[in-house]
């Protein structure tokens, strides 16, 4: 379930940059990492996720791997630590918090819990003295025994100060060593005890207890694999940076005391005094584990399980540990976190590309500069549109954050940070794409015209087996289709003329284009690209729907005033007219004698002319300087001759459909 998150140069090679552009590429990172850090550390919240800001720290650590000559300055210098002011109080935390190291995979699980050491670099101690006293005290019996496992839940780390069996303190875990004074909410959180019960006299050191644990948000039924985080770790960190918390709020928030730290030796012992003093049933949810398969076993049953908090892992614990008194601010040996596959992925922007749709919807896509997330690589993430693509103002070299919606779908949740130089790009003008421009592969309308070949092959009109854009792209490249309906006139000679397409495929194609001349009228309607909406049967035809006026189409299922113009223009196009008459003159059900009134007929019999044939006749005017029925007037031609000019900025002749007050795009 675990992968890495990490750009392409570094899954492979070190980026090929000058000395100079590394160094501002590292400077960039460390001033995120720090500013992110910063925020956590004083209120427990980060403007980014946990998945963000690890892959953003592997990144930065990385290029200092590949760039060793440079010095770098550690994000987590704590001179960089938030200071404490008369606005802001703050408190030294009787016993430091460590914080963890967080494993990659399961290799390294596995090796932590036969070895005692994990693989993944803990932030630099402040001096090697005091990483060693949190290490030393590991005997190598207790290495591959007294494991276990509990959530890691996501919410805000705290101290809880007791004297005389009172609370004297809450404090936010802050750099480790000092934390912001949150006493003054204690009262209105049930889930605090204000005194510990039981006999704790018996389990204090001197006067005095001190906890370690998570405040969180209460949930109800949260599965982390389909809820993610929900939000909940923030949703704290706001309440308790509030002057006030009303009573409500405080309902909400629970607690999880995860550690003792002058506890008893043994970690049942611990378990069973924590519950004696009142300070949560935690035993349900620490498990001992004798192997990574246990481990694992447990990480996925939380991952996919009900629980009463968001988590975003398992934190495995020896039973045995120093006490407090040799903790410092810094990750130990003796626990490790190993996470759930991220959700969300940190990358960069590479370019900006703005695909247009058969119906003329332009919809911007931020290509990426790939990224492998839960085992799959993401290169790409659709904006949605214009308007998003405006308001997130992506450019290349932007940083963003791409979370997988239901772990299936990448979604850009936001900009992380932006590149100093922002590229101007050519954007396409949105009024010259609609529902009836491009029919033809015209400069500046390949993209709409090839997505009306692919929307024409789809299970919802042809039904065309194995003939997606990519055959589209290579039949429009060799000059063979040039208009919609181009296709039906090729034989399979003429499809292995195209690139990519050899004598077997250009055969299976020639039976599945013949093939669709048995197809209903619905499905052809629907492959000329008519509006989805009325409920067109088998019971119609093209005559009977040309027939019907703006009241007719607006008792069709479906069709409103916008409907009954949208249908109306599509019927009256000359475009989807010359269309018509292609598939008339084909003997295609539906259109068949719907223009045998017409006293004469623009359009040949299939094999009358073809693109075989070398025939080429364009017509002079475009459709805004010609009205439909002046089409009855040119010679017959090829299908892929008859078509009218339809570039990305021909419209619609409105004086030649008056009950049009608007165009219907």
């Amino acid at each position: 379930m675990v992968s890495l998150v990490l750009p392409s140069w570094a899954n492979a090679s070190c980026p090929d940059w000058t000395a100079s552009t590394a160094s501002s590429r590292i400077t960039e990172l460390t001033s995120h990492l720090r500013q992110w850090e910063q925020a956590y550390r004083k209120d427990g919240s980060s403007p980014v996720s946990d998945d963000v800001f690890d892959q953003t720290e592997r990144r930065w650590r990385e290029l200092q791997r590949c760039f060793p000559e440079l010095e770098v300055a550690d994000f987590k210098d704590r001179a960089s630590a938030p200071a404490a002011d008369s606005a802001t109080p703050w408190q030294r935390h009787p016993v430091a918090h460590t914080g963890l190291r967080k494993a990659q995979d399961a290799a390294e699980v596995e090796r932590w819990l036969s070895t005692g050491v994990p693989d993944s670099p803990a932030p630099q101690a402040s001096s090697p003295q005091r990483q060693e006293s949190q290490s030393a005290t590991i005997a190598p019996a207790d290495r591959a025994t007294d494991v276990w496992i509990q959530p890691k839940v996501d919410g805000v780390a705290v101290s809880l100060v007791y004297h005389g069996g009172r609370l004297a303190g809450v404090y936010s875990r802050g750099d480790g060593r000092t934390g912001q004074d949150w006493t003054r909410h204690a009262a209105v959180i049930p889930s605090i005890p204000q005194r510990l019960a039981g006999d704790w006299q018996s389990l204090a050191d001197g006067d005095g207890l001190v906890f370690q644990g998570e405040l969180y948000e209460r949930l109800e039924d949260h599965v982390q694999q389909r809820d993610g985080g929900a939000g909940a770790r923030s949703h704290v960190a706001g309440w308790l940076a509030r002057d006030e918390l009303s009573p409500a709020l405080g309902q909400r928030i629970g607690l999880f005391v995860w550690s003792w730290p002058m506890g008893p030796r043994a970690l049942e012992d611990r378990l069973s005094g924590l519950e004696r003093l009142g300070l949560g049933q935690i035993s349900r949810y620490t498990h001992p584990v004798e192997s990574q398969e246990d481990a694992a076993a447990w990480r996925e049953r939380w991952y996919r399980s009900p629980l009463p908090f968001a988590t975003d892992g398992v934190v495995l614990r020896r039973g045995r540990r120093p006490d407090g008194t040799a903790w410092q601010a810094e990750p130990p040996l003796w626990a490790l976190a190993w996470k759930y596959p991220p959700r969300e992925a940190l990358a960069e922007v590479a370019d900006i590309a703005f695909r247009i749709g058969r119906s003329g919807r332009i919809t911007p896509v931020a290509r990426l500069v790939p990224v492998e997330v839960d085992g799959r690589r993401l290169s790409q993430v659709s904006l949605g549109s214009l308007s998003r693509w405006r308001e997130w103002d992506l450019r290349p070299g932007d940083q963003v954050i791409i979370e997988l919606a239901g772990l299936i779908i990448p979604q850009l949740k936001g900009v992380a940070w932006r590149a100093a130089e922002r590229i101007d790009l050519e954007v396409p003008a949105e009024s010259d794409f609609h529902l009836l421009s491009c029919w033809h592969p015209t400069p500046g309308c390949r993209q709409q015209f090839l997505a009306r070949l692919a929307w024409l092959s789809d299970s919802s009109a042809l039904d065309l087996d194995g003939v997606g854009e990519g055959t589209w792209k290579a039949l429009v490249d060799a000059g063979l289709v040039a208009g919609l309906l181009d296709w039906r006139e090729l034989s399979p000679e003429r499809l292995a003329q195209a690139s990519g397409i050899g004598k077997v495929t250009a055969e299976r194609l020639g039976v599945a284009f013949s093939e669709t001349s048995h197809r209903g009228f619905p499905r052809w309607l629907s492959a000329l690209g008519a509006p989805s909406a009325g409920g067109i049967s088998e019971h119609d035809s093209w005559r009977t729907l040309s027939a019907l006026d703006a009241a007719g189409w607006r008792h069709r299922p479906g069709v409103g005033d916008v409907g009954a113009r949208r249908w109306r223009a599509f019927l009256s196009h000359p475009e989807v007219d010359a269309l018509a008459r292609q598939l008339a003159d084909a003997g295609i059900a539906g259109f068949v004698g719907a223009f045998d009134d017409d006293a004469t007929r623009s359009i040949a019999t299939p094999g009358s002319a073809s693109p075989s044939h070398g025939h080429s006749h364009s017509p002079s005017h475009s459709p805004s300087n010609r009205s439909p029925a002046s089409l009855s007037h040119r010679a017959p031609a090829s299908p892929s001759a008859t078509r009218l000019k339809s570039d990305a900025g021909a419209r619609l002749e409105i004086g030649a459909a008056p009950w049009l007050a608007s165009p219907p795009w």
